[in-house]
């Protein structure tokens, strides 16, 4: 194995790629602009309170998430959601209402109206749509199942999951699974009841059943984890990057603390956010700035609050909730983090954990931060019934956070393939490619691995 890889970007994707190249037996070099590993996915512990400033959780939706973290010695560092935390809330009419999973709580809640139940259980007998690939989540939604329904479980979802609108995203792109029902089975309904059988088959599990998992200490642990299993194959604060063609193999060079380098390789990946690729890869098609720069991020910021269990007069039953835009609050919606993972707060106090802004209010942002951050407290404490200040309070703001999968997303994805196609050894990965979940990630992970192993071995 004399072929030799290099990763740019030790984001969970960029790891995860690493460590299966570099598993195989092929020479690896990770190059990192930072000064630690993880990307977005970034813990703290500050007061007896752990801060997850990225992804605060997964899903085990994948089996090689479990093969990542036994192979890199933290099985007994994950844990798996309190099922007390299995509850999930939606604010309709300033109250909160449980999320209904079975027919008979759902036809009992209020969180729908009649109307609006009878028409969910008309979704069989509508047709197919002729959008295909062009079709936002809400008209696929609404179309099958309902405004209301779009209103008050598909929205505050969406903007819960991925600070997204649901007008501009892309069913096929963001919710390929749910479009696949329909493509392939007629329906929703019909797609879970004739799909079981697959599914079955199948070692994945979807985002509905799959195990929500952490860590001990926060999601960080994983791409720490496997950062130290590649040890000295990654390199830290590495600025300068350029990537130059020399024959049938590629020259990197870069600094490091001031000191120039150069490498060649066989092969290189970048895993960088989409609006970072061009740097690198503009060399080798100027048009890759101008595809790239419409995929687009919205600003996003994560409030963590802590209070003394004595100060919570609601009870602490969930996952947590989230809020429809027709609500109408300056915050997307809360993470009750202490009921769902242990080890978040100290034993006297509780953890929240608050998202605010995304592609349906950047708007947000216009407000002075102080004032905006007073007025999400007031607003939650209001519904929460909480009396007094936080004991705690940290935020973290991403100026631009979870990549959109809108509509036109599938130009980018066919542009980016081309791209490879072009440029045989140069590869694009990252939470914008494939989904932008950790499992999706790591799943997209092997898939990337493979693409470059049967280059190499070509």
């Amino acid at each position: 194995m004399n072929k030799k890889i290099i990763v740019i970007g030790a984001g969970i994707s960029g790891l995860a790629t690493a460590y299966w190249i570099n598993k195989a037996g092929f020479e690896l070099k990770v190059l990192e602009t930072n000064s630690q590993v993880g990307g977005a996915m970034q813990s703290n512990r500050e007061n007896g309170y752990l801060l997850d400033l990225g992804p605060n959780s997964g899903l085990e939706t994948t089996p090689l998430i479990r093969q990542l973290v036994d192979e890199n010695g933290i099985s007994d560092e994950m844990i798996y959601a309190n099922e007390a935390g299995g509850k999930r809330y939606i604010l309709r009419n300033n109250d909160l209402h449980e999320l209904p999973t079975a027919p008979i709580p759902f036809i009992k809640t209020k969180l729908f109206s009649l109307k609006g139940k009878l028409r969910i259980f008309g979704e069989p007998f509508i047709g197919k749509s002729d959008d295909g690939y062009y079709q936002s989540m809400s008209q696929f939604v609404s179309r099958r199942l309902g405004q209301e329904f779009l209103d008050y479980a598909i929205n505050p979802f969406v903007s819960g999951v991925f600070a997204g609108d649901p007008d501009k995203l892309s069913v096929k792109s963001a919710f390929p699974k749910l479009y696949r029902l329909e493509e392939l089975y007629g329906g929703l309904v019909k797609g879970l009841f004739k799909g079981s059988r697959e599914r079955s088959k199948n070692a994945e599990k979807s985002k509905q059943t799959a195990k929500m998992f952490s860590f001990k200490n926060g999601m960080q642990t994983l791409p720490n984890a496997i950062a130290a299993s590649l040890g000295e194959k990654i390199l830290f604060n590495v600025s300068d990057i350029h990537i130059s063609k020399i024959g049938n193999k590629y020259k990197v060079d870069y600094s490091i603390k001031g000191e120039n380098k150069s490498e060649e390789c066989d092969s290189v990946l970048s895993t960088v956010p989409a609006y970072i690729v061009p740097k690198y890869f503009d060399p080798f098609d100027i048009n890759l700035e101008n595809t790239l720069k419409d995929v687009y991020h919205p600003p996003v910021m994560i409030l963590y609050l802590g209070y003394k269990k004595e100060q919570i007069k609601r009870k602490l039953d969930g996952f947590g909730y989230l809020i429809p835009t027709k609500e109408k609050q300056n915050y997307l919606g809360a993470i009750w983090s202490s009921v769902i993972f242990p080890y978040r707060a100290p034993e006297s106090e509780e953890a929240f954990t608050i998202f605010v802004g995304g592609a349906q209010a950047p708007h947000l942002f216009d407000i002075p931060k102080e004032e905006l951050i007073k007025n999400v407290i007031s607003q939650f404490s209001r519904l929460m019934k909480i009396e007094g200040e936080p004991i705690f309070i940290r935020h973290k703001f991403w100026e631009k956070a979870i990549p959109q999968y809108n509509l036109g997303y599938i130009e980018i994805e066919k542009y980016c393939d081309n791209f490879e196609k072009k440029n045989p050894g140069l590869f694009i990965s990252g939470n914008f490619r494939g989904g932008i979940s950790v499992g999706d990630c790591i799943k997209n992970s092997e898939l990337v691995y493979e693409k470059i192993k049967n280059y190499l071995e070509a």
